[in-house]
């Protein structure tokens, strides 16, 4: 059969096989607009479908597959159409408990080890059949616990390994808690993504009013961590940056973690100037709670938040109470990891939808072509600022 040459990005190559995109439990939503994405782009990207191999333009490609459990628990995984040859790229979020399970009669809420369980399923399914096996993981398994203190067990590092004999070619996460465990599989590939234009378009699209200029707004690390990923976000946006630092007590383990005593500042005066502060995860809400306090004792005026994943694992009255007072004016949060009806029907949350970079980043990959441009998103950033002076 002649094989048609398609271009991505300028570059011109055949797929590596045919597209086919498993959702797991609990990514069906965020699947359905992926797929919608892809079918558009290939449309624009190739209108002559007699000439097309029939694989290549679909009306859709999602693959039917799932994970029932027996009536004690066990599960096993079920692949319903033949994936031969295909090129496969399973999307989990093992961060979402509102998927649950019956186990002797009783509902179970499915934990991050659940999740990881059902990929490895999947693939077990697959049986080597694929021409290739992808996973997009946006929320990495076990992330959190990213390198050992004293006696501790290296849950992520273990997990990519056991991908890695698995089969998986290729890992998409984003913004993971620290990337440099990709070490754990240095052959595979393995991309730390960062959804920073994403959000910043998010920004600019619901306070077109706001000025962003040194003089007038600057951006805030909410800790030392998170320092590299601010100053990208002061750079980009020509804003100066300030940072708080953790103070810990050493003595004490509180959840795995020393307490934080208090959050200290370290920058210039934030007095009259609309403040970004931008996290990958938030998850109780506590810190930042903590440090939108301390920076409206500074006189701070707007301060918006953004974060690559919104946990609220206590709940969002703590933030629905801080809008409230006027402290606090939007949350940002990407749809690449469940969210609570009740956050996403918050006045202050803003959804920043990475659906149509995720089809971008598929159809990249697929066609075996570089995703560098794809992952530097600086260009875009400038761009994107332009157009915005230019239409005031």
């Amino acid at each position: 059969m002649n094989h048609k040459t398609y271009s991505i990005g300028g570059e011109h190559d055949i797929p590596v096989g045919p597209l086919g995109i498993i959702p797991m439990q609990g990514t069906h939503d965020l699947a359905r607009l992926v797929d919608q994405h892809l079918v558009t782009q290939r449309k624009n990207l190739y209108s002559q479908e007699n000439d097309l191999h029939q694989h290549y333009l679909k009306e859709s490609y999602l693959l039917s597959a799932s994970c029932p459990r027996f009536s004690t628990g066990d599960g096993k995984g079920v692949i319903n159409e033949s994936v031969r040859g295909y090129d496969i790229y399973i999307i989990s979020d093992v961060g979402n408990y509102s998927c649950t399970y019956k186990m002797f009669g009783q509902e179970c809420r499915m934990s991050p080890d659940d999740h990881f369980q059902d990929i490895k399923r999947i693939i077990s399914a697959i049986g080597g059949k694929a021409r290739r096996i992808n996973l997009i993981m946006p929320l990495l398994y076990a992330g959190r616990q990213h390198k050992r203190v004293s006696r501790e067990s290296l849950d992520c590092a273990i997990a990519l390994q056991e991908l890695e004999r698995l089969g998986v070619e290729n890992i998409l996460t984003f913004d993971a808690h620290d990337p440099r465990v990709q070490n754990a599989i240095p052959i595979k590939g393995f991309e730390n993504i960062l959804p920073t234009y994403q959000i910043i378009k998010a920004l600019v699209n619901s306070e077109p009013e706001l000025q962003i200029d040194r003089s007038s707004m600057m951006v805030v690390s909410p800790d030392e961590g998170g320092l590299s990923r601010n100053i990208y976000y002061a750079n980009v946006l020509g804003l100066d940056l300030g940072m708080f630092y953790k103070r810990r007590d050493l003595t004490r383990l509180v959840n795995g973690k020393n307490p934080i005593i208090a959050h200290e500042f370290l920058g210039d005066s934030v007095e009259g100037k609309s403040v970004l502060i931008i996290d990958d995860i938030l998850s109780s809400g506590d810190s930042i709670i903590d440090i939108v306090t301390k920076l409206k004792k500074r006189k701070a005026a707007k301060i918006y938040v953004g974060v690559t994943f919104a946990l609220f694992t206590e709940g969002v009255d703590k933030f629905q109470e801080l809008y409230e007072r006027g402290m606090i004016n939007k949350v940002f949060s990407t749809n690449l990891t469940y969210r609570r009806e009740e956050l996403r029907k918050a006045p202050w949350y803003v959804e920043v939808d990475m659906s149509k970079f995720l089809a971008l980043l598929i159809n990249t990959l697929n066609h075996d072509c570089s995703i560098s441009s794809l992952l530097d998103p600086t260009e875009k950033i400038h761009a994107l600022m332009e157009r915005r002076k230019a239409s005031k």
